[in-house]
């Protein structure tokens, strides 16, 4: 299933939904809507959010399948409770990232062509540890948006970069997670888009720390979780996801690289994340930046320059669909 969390408005309430062919269907309405027409209760309990969902995901997604399974489809746009549509055209909402309010972002450093390539630029090779070890940092997990949301552009850089990455969301938490029982910790995958302003970056890394500002300024998700049954025929022989990742700027293709060149697997990063501490439903674990994934390391002189304001980024992952932002 592809769940969301979605606005019928701007500043309306987020509602929780699933797509569905090209409506989302609002989770409360339709529970509410099989209670009234077929007097079938059993789908009232679903919480109202994903994130709440996720606490209890085992059960819940079992719910939320037989709910997806209930619905006639034929007339959707037709069901109505209260007078409210159940479902609404996907074109007529407004995507937020699908959770939007996580306890925490934990974004990794995975993909060894980007480390090389970053670290080239600095002068340094590539650090033995690295492939021992999955390494992240903490993102700022209040700085969130969405597919289509308009993007600030941040004060104090003039080397505003985006970052071609995908990550999963965690359900149900836990601690001290081994790499083998990881797999029941995946929620869903969803694209992410780690703005950075390398210049602020550049000044921060110097000083062995970091990066913060340079980057937690905004992240983008979205604009679905894909939840993993969605994928069963997405993986290759060597156990790897094996999804194209493109990343365009205004129309023109930038960044092409593919999932299953990911070094450590989101099982060893669930495994390092959750090690002494809890990692809670709802959190992001991003997976880093693809090889050619950024503008740091194309170069800008290779890419027509820097992020500007008015830019237009769209990232593609196959199954896990397009997120979409523009530069204000």
């Amino acid at each position: 299933m592809k769940f969301v969390t979605f606005q019928n408005e701007k500043n309306s309430q987020p509602r929780f939904g699933f797509k569905k062919n090209d409506y989302i269907i609002d989770i409360d309405y339709a529970s509410n809507w099989v209670n009234e027409s077929n007097n079938d209760s059993s789908f009232l309990g679903i919480p109202s959010s994903l994130k709440g969902a996720l606490e209890n995901w085992t059960d819940n997604f079992k719910k939320l399948k037989e709910l997806e399974q209930t619905l006639p489809y034929e007339d959707v746009i037709s069901l109505k409770v209260a007078g409210i549509p159940i479902a609404t055209q996907e074109k007529n909402v407004r995507l937020l990232a699908p959770v939007p309010d996580p306890r925490s972002f934990r974004d990794f450093y995975a993909f060894e062509q980007h480390v090389r390539s970053a670290r080239k630029l600095r002068g340094l090779d590539m650090h033995p540890d690295w492939f021992k070890i999955p390494i992240f940092y903490f993102s700022n997990a209040v700085a969130l948006y969405g597919h289509n949301a308009e993007i600030p552009y941040p004060t104090g850089t003039e080397e505003l970069d985006f970052e071609l990455e995908f990550a999963i969301i965690i359900a149900n938490g836990g601690t001290n997670i081994t790499e083998q029982d990881a797999d029941k910790y995946i929620a869903g995958y969803t694209i992410c888009n780690d703005w950075s302003a390398r210049d602020l970056q550049r000044e921060e890394m110097a000083m062995n720390l970091g990066p913060a500002k340079g980057k937690d300024f905004a992240t983008s998700f979205g604009p679905y979780m894909v939840t993993p049954d969605e994928l069963e025929n997405s993986w290759d022989d060597k156990g790897r996801l094996d999804l194209r990742m493109t990343c365009h700027v205004n129309g023109k293709i930038i960044s092409d690289g593919n999932t299953n060149d990911l070094y450590h697997s989101f099982k060893k990063m669930i495994e390092r994340a959750s090690m002494n501490t809890n990692l809670l439903p709802g959190d992001y674990l991003g997976s880093g930046t693809v090889g050619t994934g950024c503008i740091l390391e194309l170069r800008p002189e290779n890419t027509g320059g820097w992020i500007k304001k008015g830019d237009v980024v769209k990232m593609e992952i196959e199954q896990l669909g397009i997120l979409e932002n523009k530069i204000v």
